[in-house]
């Protein structure tokens, strides 16, 4: 398997995550901000599906502007909304960047502060670590605001006590 396949992997891994998360978000609790200052749930939520959206984007294009945009990108207004359009919009960045050979994973674009980035950053920094520590913050605002948050990369404190009941009766 070769590094971009491995990419994909990880992308689709990560994007199955975001899904779940995203079905499980209190479906009241679209404006809860834990911080005045920082982004709705939703808003967040959105901006997982903005990540994907931008990087392919600008991948494709060659270059990141702040005055592109990908189309298909209205944020949806209710928790519901959010994974559907989540997975609709991750399925049209992964069809940009299906376009890639494992040799385009060097060449250079400009990012959005004018200096050159290989595609191999943009991928591996840009959509795969930023979605992760952006899954890591609406998992705590899903717990803030109420919610379950789902096991995304080992159990959930629920799924540990019922491992952990399941175990003690064996």
């Amino acid at each position: 398997m070769n590094e971009l396949e491995m990419f994909f992997g990880a992308w689709e891994r990560q994007a199955q995550g975001i899904a779940k998360l995203l079905k499980a978000l209190p479906s009241d609790k679209y404006d809860f901000k834990p911080d005045p200052g920082g982004r709705s749930l939703g808003e967040l939520g959105w901006h997982l599906a903005e990540g994907d959206a931008y990087m392919s984007f600008g991948v494709e294009c060659g270059k990141f502007d702040f005055g592109m945009k990908p189309p298909n990108m209205e944020r949806p207004r209710t928790i519901e909304a959010l994974a559907p359009g989540f997975e609709r919009v991750h399925q049209e960045a992964v069809a940009r960047l299906r376009k890639l050979k494992p040799e385009d994973l060097d060449r250079q674009v400009v990012f959005f502060n004018g200096q050159p980035i290989p595609i191999r950053s943009v991928l591996w920094e840009m959509i795969l670590a930023h979605g992760t520590h952006h899954t890591g913050q609406l998992s705590l605002m899903c717990r803030l605001s109420g919610g379950t948050t789902p096991g995304l990369y080992g159990p959930n404190r629920e799924d540990m006590a019922a491992m952990r009941a399941a175990a003690s009766r064996a």
